[in-house]
């Protein structure tokens, strides 16, 4: 269950257009795990539309990558860019705060 999204793209425009890297990590197709999904999708869409790019990965599927990643709770969501890297921790229902843990400005 490994998928990717929006390719790289670069914006030195100055208008805040730097790319977003994600990682959710999930435990195969369990309800909270479910809700992850359909929620960072809609928040991405909604607050960072063409700025991101979102790997989703079931921990039973890439084990290895997980341990590599310290992830010890699912669902967690995991910014790798910009910097600095930030984990995530929950169904990501709460959407201000998930956009506070990406460090994205709600008055968008």
């Amino acid at each position: 269950m490994k998928k990717k999204r929006a390719g790289h793209e670069e914006d030195n425009n100055g208008t805040g257009g730097e790319e977003y890297v994600l990682r959710l990590y999930v435990s195969g197709a369990t309800p909270q795990s479910t809700l992850a999904i359909v929620n960072v999708k809609k928040i991405c869409e909604n607050h960072l539309h063409g700025r991101y790019s979102l790997e989703v990965i079931d921990i039973y599927q890439e084990l290895e990558l997980a341990r590599r990643d310290q992830v010890i709770a699912v669902p967690t969501l995991i910014k790798r860019f910009p910097h600095p890297l930030r984990r995530l921790i929950g169904d990501m229902s709460n959407t201000d705060r998930v956009l506070d843990g990406l460090g994205v400005g709600t008055s968008e």
